[in-house]
């Protein structure tokens, strides 16, 4: 099963995860350049090594992920998650043309609710989303 998603990795790595990841570390720059900011610009590199190499992990919403990460959220949203959505809304569609990308434009606009509201989240292996089973 490791083979398998190491293969989907590096064909995602080759169709569009590069140019996903330059968006989120671009965001996370810009992000870090301000003070106030820094926290986003931590979630946007989280964000940029998942969507880097995504298969075999997913996201899950924090325990301790409160009202500083609504209101974070709804910051990220006006300022750099639309933007980062148009994208994986465009890469989905590009994908999309192709038989082979089909499954990875599916993989892109599942990303997009991540990319709207990336805090109070964290990437964590696929096996322990369920309790390590």
């Amino acid at each position: 099963m490791k083979v398998i998603g190491f293969v989907l990795n590096v064909l995602w790595l080759i169709l569009c995860g590069i140019w996903m990841a330059i968006g989120y570390a671009i965001a996370g720059i810009v992000c870090c350049v301000l003070i106030v900011t820094i926290p986003f610009g931590i979630a946007s590199f989280r964000l940029a090594g998942y969507v880097l190499w995504p298969f075999g992990r997913t996201t899950v919403v924090r325990d301790d992920a409160g009202a500083p990460s609504c209101v974070g959220n709804v910051i990220w949203l006006v300022f750099a998650g639309w933007w980062l959505a148009l994208g994986h809304i465009a890469t989905a569609i590009a994908l999309a043309l192709t038989i082979i990308g089909i499954p990875f434009a599916w993989a892109n606009l599942k990303m997009i609710p991540i990319s709207l509201m990336p805090l109070g989240r964290e990437v964590v292996p696929t096996d322990e989303r369920f309790g390590g089973r």
